[in-house]
């Protein structure tokens, strides 16, 4: 599997929601992830309210590894966190600790939004670095979670783009994600009212395109994912949600 980059597929990804804030402490969400036919390893994303050097925060712990005959050739073990104040919806602190295939990162992002400057603490090779960035840029994390609270999608259309500035490792960068279309799918739940977004992802080095990531969430208050499906420039990746507790809101299922 090329670069399982497990967790960076579902926190790049983007959801919505406007009215309601759709988590909170205590969600815990499960997904299985297939390589083609092959079930390559499972993925978790877990919220707990806490407190950071004063402020209430909701601590965020993305964790994704692989499994079975996967692990045989190409292991993988990918930790990502983040801070997020529970008002205002922008991040404190980002970790990254990733081991896949024997390349490894360890680095922890503090962001100060009075000054607009990440302090960078790169820990495998001992350096700090201040980088800027712009007003109320997200974390690859955190944007996940801050768009399911704040983007309105009541008069979402067909077509319709929405923009996020993004700060990832030492760089700053726009995300786009574009709304596709209201699906009904069959789920291990029953059937799931969807929202289908295109997320738009660097093409070249894991995704075969641009347009190469499609994303299926709950269209309900709690605006989880659903399904995850990947063309990678070997092969294909399928991620989809086998467990869940603690959401916010009531998850609905379409009676037949």
């Amino acid at each position: 599997m090329k670069k399982a980059l497990v967790l960076l597929i579902f926190f790049n990804v983007v959801l919505l929601s406007a009215q309601k804030r759709a988590y909170g402490d205590g969600e815990w969400l499960k997904f299985r992830v297939h390589y083609g036919l092959i079930t390559a390893g499972s993925a978790t994303l877990e919220v707990a309210k806490e407190e950071l050097n004063g402020k209430q925060v909701f601590h965020v712990k993305g964790f994704g590894e692989t499994s079975g005959m996967t692990s045989w050739f190409f292991s993988v073990e990918d930790d990502y966190q983040s801070y997020i104040d529970v008002d205002n919806d922008i991040p404190y602190r980002f970790i990254r600790k990733i081991d896949e295939g024997g390349h490894t990162k360890d680095i922890q992002i503090d962001f100060d939004h009075a000054k607009l400057e990440a302090t960078i603490n790169n820990k495998k090779h001992d350096s700090i670095k201040v980088v800027s960035f712009p007003k109320d840029a997200q974390d690859m994390v955190s944007a996940f979670y801050y768009l399911r609270n704040n983007l309105e999608i009541k008069n979402i259309k067909e077509g319709d783009e929405v923009l996020l500035d993004m700060f990832f490792d030492r760089e700053n960068y726009q995300f786009k994600l574009k709304f596709l279309r209201r699906e009904i799918i069959d789920t291990d739940f029953g059937k799931v009212a969807c929202l289908v977004f295109r997320p738009y992802v660097q093409s070249g080095r894991v995704f075969k395109e641009k347009e190469s990531l499609t994303l299926w969430v709950s269209d309900d208050d709690n605006k989880i994912p659903i399904v995850i499906k990947a063309d990678l420039m070997v092969g294909s990746l399928k991620a989809t949600l086998i467990q869940f507790k603690g959401l916010q809101h009531s998850f609905k299922i379409i009676a037949d």
